[in-house]
């Protein structure tokens, strides 16, 4: 599509050029003595050159899921709703993953916020028919203390971690932080692994301490039932202090390939919108908390507390494409099947 505007535009160029030469506004009072006035006539209309190529704006179907990977989203709903989005919008927030897959993989949905393996597992499983659009958030999963024990990463050797997200990147990442700094997980510390941060926040409420791993916004819900809770370890900060090449991430923004090669353009209007939502998100949290607790993504009081420690972002092109590939080979590293069985090619990273 963009060579064919470009060639559309050389064409109207040349055109224009070409009718300029034979126009004649005054007459060469120098070429001929007897050199006379034209006959009036009636002035040429040129195509004006400068005239950006038609934008149409266009359906698009999007989901999320209830928790941070969707929060950067709400300014664009909210323009879509108002009738200020450069598309026509269509927003679905589930709450979980496994509601999206299937409505992505069937084209009920066009566009999806999923988490980072995920997205590598889709790209895999359906022959190539998605792809990365961008990176939205960054790590959320932290370390908590009832207590003051845990000072750095190395203090969590002996003891007992409660936590959620096993066989997913939640135990990957942990993992292999732990391994990196010399503890073996298997031996050095002992997991106990809850089927949801509530379990986990009831433990330490009838304790007089106790260490955990979770993400937001459920640790700003923990921290106002568990007096005395604190943050003790941010993971996405143990991981870049690391320096491996790569980023922890937990969102991305996958498209179905067909829909992305049919609609480059409302794409690229779709990735400005969303990467101002984001900014905006960040720069108003207590606006945007609101908004989120419009669109039925969390409560307000939550959001507003939990997004600065949620690492909402926007990456593309090719510092998406480090981060992400860095990332997915770690997760690859520890268990083949969190990527679905081998780590993206470049075609699996959009270019606009």
């Amino acid at each position: 599509m963009k060579k064919l505007l470009s060639v559309l535009l050389m064409v109207v160029l040349l055109t224009s050029i070409l009718a300029g030469c034979g126009e004649t506004n005054t007459p060469d009072i120098t070429s001929s003595p007897t050199a006379t006035s034209p006959e009036p006539t009636e002035p040429e209309t040129t195509p004006d050159d400068t005239k950006e190529p038609t934008y149409e704006p266009i359906d698009i179907n999007i989901g999320g899921m209830t928790g941070p990977t969707s929060m950067g989203m709400v300014k664009i709903m909210e323009d879509n709703q108002a009738g200020k989005a450069k598309n026509n919008y269509n927003f679905t927030i589930v709450g979980s993953a496994d509601e999206i897959t299937p409505k992505l993989i069937s084209g009920q949905l066009d566009i999806a916020a999923v988490p980072a393996n995920l997205a590598s597992v889709l790209y895999n499983n359906t022959d190539k028919r998605v792809q990365l659009l961008a990176v939205n958030t960054l790590g959320v999963v932290y370390i908590v203390e009832k207590g003051e024990e845990i000072q750095s990463f190395a203090d969590l050797k002996g003891k007992t971690i409660y936590a959620t997200g096993r066989g997913s990147t939640p135990e990957y990442t942990l993992r292999y932080l732990l391994l990196e700094h010399g503890i073996d997980p298997d031996k050095d510390v002992n997991l106990e692994w809850k089927s949801e941060p509530a379990e986990s926040v009831a433990l330490l409420k009838n304790a007089e301490s106790g260490v955990a791993m979770m993400p937001q916004p459920y640790v700003t819900i923990a921290q106002s039932q568990v007096e005395g809770l604190r943050i003790a370890i941010d993971l996405t900060e143990v991981w870049d202090e690391l320096d491996n090449g790569s980023s922890l991430i937990t969102g991305v923004v996958v498209v179905r390939r067909d829909f992305a090669e049919a609609h480059p353009q409302q794409i690229a209007a779709f990735l400005d919108e969303y990467k101002e939502s984001i900014e905006y998100v960040n720069a108003n949290v207590a606006d945007a908390a609101q908004l989120i607790e419009k669109f039925n993504i969390f409560k307000a009081q939550v959001a507003q507390k939990a997004i600065p420690y949620c690492n909402i972002t926007f990456m593309e092109g090719k510092e998406m494409k480090d981060a992400v590939g860095g990332y997915l080979s770690v997760l690859h590293s520890q268990n083949p099947k969190a990527v679905g069985g081998s780590v993206p090619e470049d075609d699996f990273y959009y270019s606009r």
